[in-house]
């Protein structure tokens, strides 16, 4: 990629965290912001870079909607705004999520389908890392491996924290990448905030397998102190306590 192009993606980033704390501020406050910033640069990849007319794409971690929202918007979609995404095929939503592990399991059921009945296109599946603790994650892969989904590409927004503490203190998820490669997926672990990483990444083809994209990432990117800070997992926004977020994301 060309450093112009990758700088421009960088703005883009920005003004989407900054139209983010907006919208939250513009809903009483809700939203979760660490989740939000961790994703940014998937999104913006996947929304700018890689979704075509054929392809479906399913937020799984679907408390993290804010940028996915504006993001639709700016498709010329007209979403309705709430705290998870509802199913609105006409709007660019393709599964209710909300109760963390259902994306990928609709996904997984989506792209077989396809298969069966020889369609174009490819399930894109955005996961936090907290619903790989979930059985469902792993039914579904076996699902996806036996069935050599190849039309599958899941991504994990690997940022290691949930909701109060890191996912080691709950329930740690050993080496992910041997775990899926195990499971029949064709694995990648990239930087999740490196525009150049992402979208090799998910523009490189899998043959015969499931495609899956490890991307290690910063909860709270781009606002020094909501970096880490489990407290932003779902912290209610206060203008006066995000105007210095403002200001780094200038």
């Amino acid at each position: 990629m060309e450093e112009e192009e990758i700088n421009k993606l960088k703005e883009k980033a920005k003004k989407l965290k900054r139209d983010v704390l907006d919208l939250s501020l513009e809903m009483g406050g809700d939203g979760h912001l660490g989740g939000s910033f961790s994703e940014i640069e998937i999104l913006i990849s996947l929304y700018d870079r890689i979704i075509k007319d054929d392809d479906k794409f399913i937020l799984s971690k679907g408390h993290a909607c804010y940028p996915f929202y504006i993001l639709l918007r700016e498709k010329g979609y007209n979403p309705k705004i709430s705290g998870h995404p509802d199913i609105d095929e006409e709007n660019g939503i393709y599964c209710t999520t909300g109760s963390l592990g259902h994306g990928l399991p609709i996904g997984v059921g989506m792209a077989l389908a396809r298969k069966i009945l020889g369609k174009k296109g490819r399930i894109y599946i955005l996961m936090g890392d907290g619903e790989c603790q979930e059985g469902t994650t792993w039914e579904s892969s076996l699902i996806a491996s036996h069935h050599k989904l190849d039309n599958l590409t899941v991504i994990i927004d690997h940022n290691k924290l949930q909701a109060l503490e890191p996912i080691d203190n709950v329930v740690s998820l050993g080496n992910l990448k041997n775990k899926f490669r195990e499971l029949g997926y064709d694995v990648l672990e990239i930087d999740g905030h490196s525009f150049p990483e992402i979208i090799k990444a998910l523009k490189e083809e899998s043959c015969g397998a499931p495609k899956m994209i490890i991307a290690h990432t910063i909860k709270g990117k781009g606002v020094s102190y909501m970096e880490n800070d489990p407290k932003w997992h779902a912290r209610k926004v206060i203008l006066d306590e995000v105007k210095e977020a403002y200001k780094e994301l200038e």
